[in-house]
């Protein structure tokens, strides 16, 4: 595997999986490529809620925009720059900000696979 750069560009970005409401995901790097992660981007439309079990271990980075993410452990909120790990297991609530959000993700192992 060569080393790549991406750019949300790069992603086509799809309704997520299992849910309505107006939060879109594309991968960019999954295991189609080979790769042992899942790397791409995800968009949410303003104030979305999205319930999930996490499937996967999850690391989420806000570039645009805010999200809170609420456990049973209590509830953080970031925005640009800001990292949010959501472990394997974890029942959360994302929940979108008045202006939306713009993320990039990366998860292991693929979570495809852990929804298929």
């Amino acid at each position: 595997m060569q080393v790549r750069k991406f750019a949300i560009s790069d992603a086509t970005l799809e309704r997520s999986p299992g849910q309505d409401g107006d939060i879109f995901v594309g991968n960019v790097i999954d295991q189609r490529h080979g790769a042992p992660i899942t790397i791409g981007y995800g968009r949410y439309a303003p104030s979305q809620i999205l319930d999930e079990t996490i499937a996967v271990d999850d690391v989420m980075i806000v570039l645009e925009g805010k999200l809170s993410v609420s456990s049973n452990a209590g509830t953080v909120t970031a925005g640009p720059g800001e990292t949010v790990h959501m472990p394997k297991g974890t029942q959360v609530t994302i929940r979108s900000h008045e202006q939306g959000a713009v993320t990039a993700y990366v998860t292991y192992p693929h979570w495809q696979e852990a929804h298929g």
